[in-house]
C-alpha cells in the first residue's frame, strides 16, 4: 500500500512540474519598451510603439502563443541616463526583450548592456553604425537602418544630378556624424566635393550663424541631417533665409518625416532619400497604412513602420520556436534568417543584424513623401557581421 502511494504521489508531483513548465513557457514575454516619450523624439518614440502595437494585434495580441506585458520607460533621448535606463529592465524588471530606441548614443549604451547580458534587443530606429558594426552581437538586430545607408544614397543621388560642391549641417553627436560620413563617401566617390562640415551641439536649433555662413559659400547643395522638432525648425530656418531658391536641401528622409505638416510650404519640392516613401503602392503598404490610420487616428510614417517591423522579427524568431525564449540560440538564428514582408517591401537581415533594403528617392509633396525612383538597390551596410 505504501509504495502504490509513494508511486501515486511522485507521478502527481511530476505531473504537476510538467503542467508548471507548460504553464511558464505560455506566460507572459516581458518586452522593454525603452523609447523617447518626451522632448525633441516624443512623436518618433510615440509612432514605434503603435507599429509595435499593431502588428501585435493582427496576430491576436500574442506571439507564438505568448501574450505579452510591456514595460516603458522613457529614456529622454539622454545618454547620461540611458545605462541605468536599460539595466533596469534588464536587472530589475527582468524582460525578455528590449525593443528600443531612437538616439543613437541612448542606442549605444543599450547595445553595450544587451551585449553584456544577452538580453534580445531589436533597436527600431537608432542608427548608430556601430550597433551592428564593431558592437554587433547575435542577440542584437535593426529594423530600420544604419546612418550610413540612406547617406550614401543621397550622396550618390546629388553627384548624379550634376552638384559638384556641397556644406553639410547636422547635430553634433553619433547619428550626425555617422550621416554626413555617409553623405561624403557616396558624394564624393561619385566625383563630388564636400567643402566643409558645420554642426551645431544636439539638441541646439540655433541656426542663424551657420545659415549666413551657407549663404556666404555658395555651395551646389546642402546635406543636412535633423528630425523630429529640430527637422522642423531647420527646414523653416532655410527656407525664411531665402536658400531654398538658390542652394538645394537634400537630406536623409528624417529631415522630412512626421514633420511635414508643421514645415508647411518650407519643405515643398526637397529631395530626401530613406527605406520607405509613403506612396508606395503596394497592397503590402497600402493595407498597413489603412490598419494604422483605422486603429491610431493617424498617418504611418517610416517611424512607424520601424516598429511594426521590430514586431515581425521578433515573431519570426518566437515562431521558430514555439515561443520557448530558453532554446536562444535558434531564436536568433531564426530571426537573422527571416526575410521580412515590410511595408517597406520585403528586406532580410545581414550577418550583423541589419536590413539590406531598398533606397528610395522620395519628394515632399503636399503632407507626403512621394517615391520618385529607387535611388540604391538594395544596399547593405558595410559591417560584415559577427561571431554567432
Amino acid at each position: 500500500m505504501s509504495h502504490r502511494i509513494a508511486r501515486t504521489t511522485l507521478t502527481a508531483l511530476a505531473l504537476a512540474c510538467v503542467a508548471t513548465l507548460g504553464h511558464a513557457q505560455q506566460g507572459k514575454l516581458k518586452v522593454g519598451l525603452m523609447l523617447p516619450f518626451s522632448g525633441t523624439y516624443a512623436a518618433l518614440g510615440v509612432a514605434i510603439e503603435n507599429g509595435f502595437r499593431l502588428r501585435l494585434e493582427e496576430q491576436g495580441g500574442k506571439f507564438a502563443g505568448r501574450e505579452i506585458e510591456f514595460v516603458k520607460v522613457d529614456d529622454e533621448s539622454d545618454p547620461a541616463k540611458a545605462t541605468d535606463n536599460v539595466n533596469k529592465l534588464i536587472k530589475r524588471d527582468n524582460v525578455d526583450v528590449i525593443i528600443g530606441t531612437v538616439h543613437s548614443g541612448v542606442a549605444m549604451a543599450m547595445a553595450k548592456a544587451a551585449k553584456e547580458s544577452g538580453t534580445v534587443l531589436i533597436v527600431p530606429n537608432a542608427g548608430a553604425d556601430a550597433v551592428t558594426g564593431p558592437m554587433c552581437a547575435p542577440n542584437i538586430f535593426r529594423s530600420s537602418f544604419s546612418n550610413w545607408q540612406p547617406a550614401y544614397a543621397m550622396g550618390e543621388v546629388a553627384a548624379k544630378q550634376g552638384k559638384k560642391t556641397a556644406m553639410t549641417l547636422t547635430w553634433k553627436y553619433a547619428a550626425g556624424d555617422e550621416s554626413v560620413a555617409g553623405f561624403k563617401e557616396g558624394f564624393e566617390k561619385a566625383g563630388g566635393k564636400v567643402e566643409k562640415q558645420l554642426t551645431v551641439p544636439f539638441p541646439n536649433v540655433e541656426f542663424q550663424a551657420l545659415l549666413t555662413e551657407i549663404a556666404a559659400q555658395k555651395p551646389d547643395a546642402v546635406y543636412s541631417f535633423f528630425a523630429g522638432g529640430g527637422a522642423v525648425k531647420f527646414v523653416k530656418d532655410y527656407a525664411a533665409a531665402g536658400l531654398n531658391k538658390t542652394i538645394p536641401l537634400y537630406g536623409p528622409g528624417f529631415l522630412t518625416d512626421g514633420t511635414l505638416e508643421a514645415q508647411g510650404a518650407a519643405a515643398q519640392g526637397m529631395l530626401t532619400t530613406l527605406h520607405y516613401a509613403d506612396n508606395l503602392d503596394t497592397p503590402r503598404n497600402n493595407n498597413f497604412r489603412k490598419a494604422f490610420a483605422i486603429a491610431y487616428k493617424a498617418q504611418a510614417d517610416v517611424y512607424a513602420v520601424q516598429g511594426y517591423d521590430a514586431a515581425q522579427i521578433l515573431g519570426a524568431g518566437l515562431k521558430a520556436v514555439n515561443g520557448d525564449l530558453t532554446k536562444r540560440e535558434a531564436l536568433t538564428t531564426a530571426m537573422h534568417k527571416t526575410v521580412v514582408d515590410s511595408p517597406r517591401g520585403k528586406f532580410s537581415i545581414s550577418p550583423a543584424g541589419n536590413p539590406v533594403q531598398d533606397m528610395y528617392l522620395r519628394e515632399v509633396k503636399g503632407n507626403n513623401n512621394e517615391f520618385r525612383s529607387i535611388a540604391v538597390k538594395a544596399l547593405a551596410d558595410p559591417a560584415t557581421g559577427c561571431s554567432m
